[in-house]
């Protein structure tokens, strides 16, 4: 125990022997950067990568932006370096020119955020970082390719390997319950009280994905109700006036709210990891659910309308049913994917478009961005593979007849001269 004891005192000495050092180093944060990647030991490391973050935390957006301009321009790729390492590869492939490639191929600029990530919970201070390069990125080139820097170095940090999937429930830490609370994105949380209908009854459950490096902030979670049939109301589905079941009397798992928590670690994508591992574990625990659904907004269908069908009126619900099944399964982006973002996200995932429903979501959100409509995403679990790779390799969508037979007819009503046709349908 003593020698332990020594030890870790040896190790604490001399990380706060370093973290003094450098607390009152005047060089720029700049040049910090550049003493960062090339410090020989970690203690040294370790100090300059902290004395960097805390001045970044304190910056504002002009200085984050320079210190980013510096880190994307100063820290990039040597071009005449890579096309010389890579020639002397292609005249003499093998292990010592393959690695020469290697490091000139690679900026400067991710050994910086690798070194970085070595300080002490630094990792969720890097994420916040990454949302604020986002933030301010937009319309400069060079801002956005360091992006793809921090998006490659989080996509292997942040995968599926690393995850945990935990269940929240109402005997969750407190601290917990407040950040569903707060980053609950699709149908907001009014209350303790209204997260308690959400989170204690047998009928309800809810799963996020944390990082062993940020065990205190879920990166995404799903918001599940256990049902008897497939729902076609979210205000039905949260009614503080529901009736309630037993959860082996459930023959439906219904995804009704999946929310990204953490803006910095857009484009990595754990949705399609959190549906299937939590429709697996649902199944192993209630061998009674036969279904897996979503109830889903369609956040692009009114703007859609309005340009499609100008005259339309939202109180025509088998129109809005038939235009809305129309949107979600021939409304193309350029690249002939879905107009809608969540319909690609489910479709994506393997989903199958199950059904439409008018009057789903009479909320101001729901009435402004789709009439009140919602859609079922289907998760059949031995389908949903095959869907993903029809739907990767040749865009080709899932859909149920009823689906079908919506959209056909609302193409016939678009095609009798009710209004042009439009580029997006």
């Amino acid at each position: 125990m003593t020698m332990l004891a020594d030890l870790l005192s040896t190790v604490f000495d001399r990380r706060v022997k370093f973290a003094n050092l450098f607390s009152d180093d005047a060089r720029s944060t700049e040049d910090l950067a550049a003493a960062l990647v090339n410090a020989s030991s970690e203690g040294e490391g370790r100090a300059l990568g902290q004395l960097i973050l805390t001045r970044f935390a304190e910056m504002d957006d002009d200085g984050k932006r320079a210190f980013f301009r510096h880190v994307a321009e100063d820290m990039n790729i040597d071009p005449e370096t890579v096309r010389g390492a890579l020639s002397t590869y292609e005249a003499d492939p093998g292990r010592a020119s393959y690695k020469s490639f290697l490091l000139a191929a690679e900026p400067q600029r991710q050994e910086l955020i690798r070194r970085l990530n070595m300080v002490p919970n630094a990792t969720g201070q890097l994420v916040n970082m990454r949302a604020d390069l986002l933030r301010l990125s937009v319309g400069d080139p060079s801002l956005e390719a360091l992006d793809i820097d921090f998006r490659h170095l989080f996509a292997s940090w942040f995968n599926r390997g690393f995850l945990v999937l935990r269940p929240i429930n109402w005997q969750s830490p407190a601290h917990i319950l407040e950040k569903i609370i707060a980053y609950e994105a699709v149908h907001a949380i009014d209350s303790w009280e209204d997260l308690r209908r959400r989170l204690e009854p047998a009928d309800r459950r809810c799963f996020a994905f944390f990082h062993p490096a940020m065990p205190d902030e879920p990166l995404i979670f799903v918001e599940v109700a256990l049902t008897l049939g497939i729902p076609g109301s979210v205000q039905n589905l949260l009614s503080e006036e529901r009736a309630g079941i037993l959860a082996d009397d459930a023959d439906t798992a219904v995804f009704y709210s999946i929310s990204n928590c953490q803006a910095g670690l857009a484009g990595i994508s754990f949705g399609n990891s959190l549906i299937k591992q939590v429709a697996a574990d649902l199944s192993l625990e209630l061998p009674g659910l036969k279904t897996f659904v979503t109830l889903s907004p369609i956040p692009g269908f009114a703007r859609w309308l309005s340009d499609a069908l100008p005259e339309a009126a939202p109180g025509d619900h088998d129109l809005m049913r038939a235009m809305a099944a129309h949107y979600l399964v021939a409304a193309k982006r350029p690249d002939d994917t879905p107009r809608d973002p969540v319909a690609r996200f489910h479709l994506g995932n393997g989903a199958q478009v199950q059904m439409v429903h008018a009057q789903a979501d009479v909320s101001e959100k729901g009435l402004q961005q789709s009439h009140g409509v919602m859609v079922n995403y289907l998760y059949d679990l031995a389908k949903v593979a095959q869907n993903h790779e029809h739907f990767a390799v040749q865009n080709k969508i899932a859909m149920s007849s009823e689906i079908r037979s919506l959209s056909q007819s609302a193409a016939k009503t678009l095609k009798q001269g009710v209004v042009d046709d439009k580029p997006a349908l």
